[in-house]
């Protein structure tokens, strides 16, 4: 695996000739080819000496297993790519760095003539091994072994174009004997399966971008990844399961799937894919009674059950073939914009899959799994419980010795994993439910005719109570009128007994009242001496309580005067509490008036009692009238005796009142303090937080003399960099070109004279200025009113923009707005083509393309075009609108704001490099289209053809440079794929620029692009045939 970026893609491969395949065998047991461990083989300590089976509720076991009780290393083959016209044309002086060896199984990898190293695998095939013979010894054994309920991975691995996707994906509709694994395997287990009894099920997948996506059903773009909580498999509950009804059906699906697959253009492969893709087939399968000769192992009442029903045996396995994106590098793929980030994630996959291999090969206890959604989704097929299968492939030139030594020594390491394979058998419940259905309907009839027979007897019990009821009615009623007769003659005698009782209680009542009458008499009498002998002592005790009761009201007024002295003297201490004092002052008020009506009241009651005592003594001397003089002391006594109950009730009540208004007075006294207290202390803080306000304005005014100073040292370091970068207008970088295909090329001839020591220092001295002066104080520089300041602003942000690191930092400080402000206020031709260079930068990445679109910077991109004849200008808006062409969904965008018509207006300049950008943009458009056209998304003529580029594009397919000739003729092929095209390419003369791109075009990969178009499209066919 190369360590630079890497993109899943596959080379143009020359037709091979393959010879009638031979037959062998790959050995599945966990002895090596020799009969003994390869080389640094080991079997993890965890991993016991048997095989490890699923335990589930269903799940059955067999005491005795063959092949499935001994560990299963995984096997791994390695295939050699014949060499391509490419291999031929650039390594015709260098020998192969791969020398083959397939009867010792091995292979020698030579560095140099004199240094080489052999590697053996469990089979080596040349590069004219046939497709029949790959199949049966690396996936045959696996098809089998899921056949009889294991489950299997095939897996391909190896740099772009080495012939991954033939291996695997090939079709070979038009030769059987091309056909790949995936179609070879699926029509060994379509033979091998019964549809009455068994079923096939079929999901296809791609992982694109670190997102799974079904390449049946596109709409799915991001399915997630779920780990079964019960038993512990990788499920993908949002992927589409197809039934396959044949062979037929399969191809279908297939050729839908990779249609739908990611693919791009790179220098190595037309049709290079961008994904990992997995094929996954879930097969069931019933287990006959005569292959199930070994009674399951269950508990003791399981197994009874089992054996007295016959519930049979189902087996269940899954199998996935794997064709995993290639490695390669970028300078030799020529990936550009998007196709990077594309590369980064497949890096990361490929990375974290190596970094399983090596943990698993070192016995680590740890298995960094879950670091890519690859690596969980082949989780079992390294150190699980798959039989797996790899065959890695490589390609024999010398120019990629990096890239097959890393290839190779993956195998190597991949060799050393072990598996223990687990056979899952369940059984199947639902033909026993089925079964017990049929037992059960049978039953249902049984029990419907001894309902019926229930029925009939309950009838019959029935009327036989009815004359049971009948009987009892005639009973009942002879009862019940007898009962009425007995009722009558009870009532009659009680109504005789009561009136006798009640003529006895009113003699009795009587009786008791003469009895009363004498008692109250003589008691009267007694009450009558009682009564003057305490009439005396009545007036002697009242005359003392009022004596009394006037001492304490005298204590209480003169406690009330000190209370309000307190009061007063309270008031004039806290001003904040007056009002409540005056409260407290009017109610101290209002119980004096309550008081004083008090003594008044109690005066005047002591005088109507002491008239009444004299009015009493005048009744007593009278001797006529003693029995009603005793009954007024008795009511005079009652009345003295509640009234002193009265005034003791009221003296307690008030003397409570005022000691609770005395409390109230002396907490309000102390809130008011405490209030006071915290004032002061509320007073203390302000004057704290002021004198550190006084320190933050302070500061804040050192703050800004320092960043006046620094303002004044990036002015200075802007003038540094005025002297350091080249004052004319055509020697401006971008540090990052975004024309990719011209990294190899020299540089125009201003760029040549420049030592690579300039250029290192005017990067160091941007980066020094960025880091100590801050990239946002060097975007406000971009609105400065010195135009000097603005140029040299504009070319360090350009310099930014030209590395990835700095491009989103650049988007977040609004430094886009400001470009794109520059475009469209500045006038000067510097300040045009240098803010024109940055935004084709920064349109290198997809996020930045659509804010770009969103802003109307195309809009300004083309009237900038259309106001200055600056060739360099021309050339930075040229490359920034080819740039937003490879986004399919700008294009209609880009198209009303008069983007790509500003693009055949700039060709009007004449300038080699201006046209070569002219035609990358049209290059970039036409395959996004042609792309959209294959997906079924898009339909209807190009808009390249509506708007006239056809014309400038067969004008000038053989006149213009190499680089930009190479743009033409691609953006001719891809028209050419759209039908809708046709007629017009053959009105303009295009079928004959096709057959001279086809036969004298510099790349291998065009030539078979126009080949493949001419030979696949019928209209061309013909009208090349009635040339001839």
């Amino acid at each position: 695996m190369a360590s630079s970026s890497s993109s899943s893609s596959r080379p143009s491969q020359a037709p091979r000739q393959h010879p009638p395949h031979g037959r062998s065998a790959f050995s599945y047991l966990s002895r090596s080819i020799d009969g003994q461990p390869p080389s640094g083989l080991s079997v993890r300590s965890k991993a016991p000496a048997a095989s490890r089976r699923s335990v589930t509720p269903n799940s059955r076991t067999r005491p005795n297993g063959d092949d499935a009780s001994e560990p299963a290393r995984v096997r791994v083959a390695v295939r050699l790519r014949p060499r391509n016209t490419e291999d031929l044309l650039s390594d015709a002086d260098f020998a192969d760095c791969v020398e083959l060896q397939p009867e010792l199984k091995k292979l020698k990898l030579k560095k140099n003539n004199w240094s080489s190293e052999s590697y053996r695998f469990d089979e080596v095939f040349s590069e004219s091994a046939s497709q029949r013979r790959v199949y049966e010894v690396v996936a045959k054994p696996v098809i089998e072994s899921v056949l009889n309920g294991y489950n299997g991975t095939v897996m391909a691995y190896g740099q772009t174009g080495t012939g991954k996707t033939y291996t695997l994906g090939r079709l070979g509709k038009d030769e059987a004997s091309e056909r790949g694994i995936m179609v070879r395997a699926m029509e060994d287990i379509i033979s091998s399966t019964s549809p009455a009894s068994d079923s096939i099920e079929v999901s296809y997948l791609q992982l694109y971008l670190e997102a799974v996506q079904d390449l049946l059903a596109p709409e799915k773009i991001n399915i997630p990844i779920v780990d079964d909580p019960k038993t512990g498999e990788v499920t993908l509950p949002g992927a589409v399961v197809v039934k396959i009804r044949d062979l037929h059906h399969f191809l279908q699906l297939l050729q839908t799937g990779e249609a739908n697959r990611h693919a791009a253009n790179t220098k190595i492969n037309t049709e290079s894919s961008r994904s990992h893709a997995i094929l996954m087939v879930n097969i069931r399968r019933s287990v006959h009674e005569e292959e199930n000769d070994t009674p399951i192992q269950e508990n003791n009442s399981g197994k009874d059950f089992s054996n007295s029903v016959g519930i049979p045996i189902i087996r269940k396995s899954k199998l996935l073939i794997v064709d995993l994106a290639g490695s390669e590098r970028l300078d030799k793929s020529g990936s550009e914009g998007y196709l990077i980030e594309e590369a980064k994630f497949i890096n990361l996959s490929l990375t974290s899959l190596g970094k399983c291999i090596n943990a698993l090969a070192e016995n680590s206890p740890h298995i960094p799994t879950r670091d890519s959604k690859l690596t969980r989704l082949l989780r079992d097929s390294f150190g699980g419980s798959v039989r797996t299968s790899l065959i890695i492939t490589i390609g024999p030139s010398s120019r990629h010795y990096a890239e097959t030594t890393s290839t190779i020594m993956f195998g190597q390491r991949a060799m050393k994993v072990v598996n223990m394979v687990k056979l899952k058998e369940e059984f199947d419940y639902e033909s026993l439910c089925r079964k017990l259905e049929n037992q059960v309907e049978h039953l249902t009839v049984e029990i419907d005719r001894e309902q019926k027979l229930r029925d009939n007897d309950r009838i019959e019990m029935e009327r036989k109570l009815k004359e049971c009821q009948k009987s009892f009615a005639e009973t009942e009623k002879c009862l019940v009128t007898r009962s009425e007769f007995l009722e009558k003659e009870n009532v009659r005698l009680e109504t005789e007994m009561k009136d006798t009782l009640k003529e006895l209680n009113c003699l009795k009542d009587q009786n008791d009242y003469m009895q009363g009458e004498a008692a109250r008499l003589e008691m009267n009498l007694i009450h009558s001496k009682q009564y003057q002998l305490e009439s005396s002592s009545y007036q002697k005790v009242l005359a003392d309580t009022t004596q009394m009761y006037e001492k304490k009201i005298a204590e209480l007024m003169k406690q009330l005067e000190e209370e309000q002295i307190h009061s007063e003297r309270a008031e004039k201490q806290l001003d904040g509490m007056e009002k409540l004092l005056n409260d407290h002052k009017k109610s101290m008020q209002q119980y004096q008036m309550e008081s004083s009506m008090y003594q008044k009241a109690l005066a005047d009651t002591t005088q109507m009692y002491e008239r009444k005592i004299a009015e009493l003594n005048q009744q007593l001397d009278d001797k006529h009238a003693c029995f009603e003089i005793s009954e007024e002391l008795e009511k005079t006594k009652k009345l003295l005796s509640d009234h002193q109950k009265l005034n003791q009730l009221q003296g307690k009540k008030e003397i409570d009142e005022v000691r609770m208004k005395l409390q109230e007075s002396h907490r309000l006294h102390q809130k008011a303090a405490n209030e006071l207290e915290f004032i002061k202390s509320e007073y203390k803080v302000l004057l704290t937080e002021k004198a550190k306000l006084m320190d933050e304005l302070n500061a804040a005014r050192k703050n800004l003399l320092i960043e006046e100073k620094q303002r004044k040292a990036v002015e200075s370091e802007l003038l540094k960099l005025k002297k350091l970068a080249p004052e004319n207008e055509e020697d401006f970088e971008d540090k990052r070109s975004y024309m990719k295909e011209n990294i190899s090329q020299p540089l125009s001839s201003h760029k040549s004279n420049q030592s690579r020591e300039t250029i290192l220092g005017q990067r160091a001295t941007i980066a020094k200025i960025c880091e100590e002066v801050g990239l946002e104080k060097i975007l406000q520089l971009l609105a400065s009113g010195d135009i000097d300041v603005q140029i040299h602003a504009v070319k360090v942000v350009a310099n930014l923009a030209a590395e990835d690191i700095n491009q989103t930092k650049i988007v977040e400080e609004g430094g886009l707005d400001a470009l794109l402000m520059l475009l469209r206020s500045s006038q000067n031709t510097t300040i045009l083509r240098v803010a024109s260079g940055a935004i084709a930068n920064l349109a290198m990445n997809e996020m930045n393309q659509f804010l770009i679109m969103s802003k109307g910077g195309a809009q300004l991109l083309a009237n900038i075009a259309s106001r200055t004849d600056d060739p360099q200008t021309l050339r930075m808006v040229a490359g920034a609108i080819a740039n937003l062409c490879g986004n399919e969904k700008l294009h209609a965008s880009l198209r009303e704001d008069g983007a790509v018509k500003a693009l055949l207006g700039i060709v009007q300049s004449g300038n080699s490099d201006v046209i070569a950008q002219v035609a990358r943009g049209i290059a970039n458009f036409a395959k996004c289209e042609s792309r959209g056209i294959i997906q079924g998304h898009r339909r209807g003529r190009s808009v390249l053809v509506e708007d006239g580029m056809l014309t400038w594009l067969i004008a000038n397919s053989n006149t213009a440079s190499a680089s930009s000739r190479r743009h033409i003729e691609l953006a001719l092929c891809h028209l050419a794929q759209n039908d809708d095209n046709a007629r017009d390419i053959i009105s303009s003369g295009g079928v004959k620029e096709l057959e001279r791109i086809s036969v004298e075009s510099t790349r291998e990969d065009i030539r078979s692009l126009a080949k493949k178009i001419l030979r696949l499209s019928p209209t061309f066919s013909a009208e090349t045939h009635a040339d001839r």
